[in-house]
C-alpha cells in the first residue's frame, strides 16, 4: 500500500476535495501507473451531480502516465512503458473477444460499479473504501488499472497531451471507423465540434469522405473543424 494524492468526490452535488488516499498494490493482471496528466470529460462532471457511480470515489478516466509496477500475469506491459488509459472491459465476453471492448457485456459494472473486476476496491481512506471510476480513477497521482486498459504508446510522445485519446477522441473516431464506416464519396454530418466531434471529423477525413458537414453554435470551433478538414494529410 502507498500514499497518493487524489481528488475525492464524497457527496453528490458538492465539489471534489484534494486529499491523501491509500492505494493498494496491483493484483493479478493489473499495473500501477504514475499519472502524468488526465483530461476532464463531461462524464466526470455528471458523476458528481447524478448517481452514475457510488460515492465516495476518485473520478477521472482520461489518464496518461508511466507504468511503475506490474502485477502477476501481466506480460504485455513492463515497468517504464508509457501508456494511455481507457475503458475497463472483461476480456472474456463475445464483444471483447471480437475486438469491441467498449461494448463489453460488463461495461456498466466495471466502469460505473465502483469496484474492480474481482469485486474489490484499491483505494482507501482509513477504514473508508473509495470507489473506482472507469477502471482507473485517474484524478490522482497514481492509478491501478487492468492490463487491457493500459495502451502502450511511443515514449517520445509528450504524455500530457494524450490523456483524451482514452475517451473523447476514441469515442468520436470510433463512431466513424467502427460503426458508421463511411465509404469514399459518402457525406457525413457531425453535430457538435468539441473533442468528440473533432475526432469524428478527423476520422471521416481519414476515410476519404467526400463531404464533411460540421454543425456548432461556436464560430471558433467551426474554424478549427474547417482547418482539420482542409489540412493536407
Amino acid at each position: 500500500m502507498m500514499k497518493i494524492t487524489a481528488a475525492v468526490a464524497h457527496d453528490f452535488g458538492k465539489p471534489v476535495k484534494i486529499e491523501e488516499v491509500d492505494l493498494d498494490e496491483p493484483k493479478n493482471d493489473e499495473v500501477r501507473v504514475k499519472l502524468v496528466a488526465t483530461g476532464m470529460c463531461h462524464a466526470d462532471i455528471l458523476a458528481t451531480q447524478f448517481q452514475m457511480t457510488p460515492l465516495p470515489a476518485v473520478l477521472g478516466h482520461e489518464g496518461a502516465g508511466i507504468v511503475e509496477q506490474v502485477g502477476p500475469g501481466v506480460t504485455n506491459l513492463q515497468v517504464g512503458d508509457h501508456v494511455i488509459l481507457t475503458v475497463a472491459s472483461c476480456g472474456e465476453c463475445d464483444q471483447c473477444l471480437s475486438g469491441h471492448p467498449a461494448e463489453c457485456r460488463r461495461v456498466n459494472e466495471l466502469n460505473f460499479g465502483g469496484n474492480y473486476a474481482d469485486g474489490t476496491k484499491r483505494l482507501h481512506q482509513g477504514d473508508q473504501e473509495l470507489g473506482n471510476y472507469f477502471g482507473q480513477s485517474s484524478f490522482a497521482t497514481y492509478a491501478i488499472v487492468n492490463k487491457r486498459s493500459a495502451v502502450k504508446v511511443d515514449p517520445e510522445l509528450d504524455l500530457k497531451w494524450y490523456g483524451p485519446l482514452g475517451c473523447g477522441l476514441n469515442t468520436g473516431a470510433g463512431a466513424i471507423l467502427n460503426v458508421f464506416k463511411p465509404n469514399v464519396g459518402d457525406s457525413v454530418a457531425v453535430f457538435g465540434t468539441g473533442a468528440v466531434g473533432l475526432a469524428a471529423i478527423m476520422a471521416a477525413k481519414m476515410r476519404n469522405v467526400q463531404q464533411i458537414i460540421a454543425v456548432d453554435i461556436h464560430d471558433n470551433r467551426l474554424e478549427l473543424a474547417k482547418s482539420l478538414v482542409l489540412r493536407r494529410s
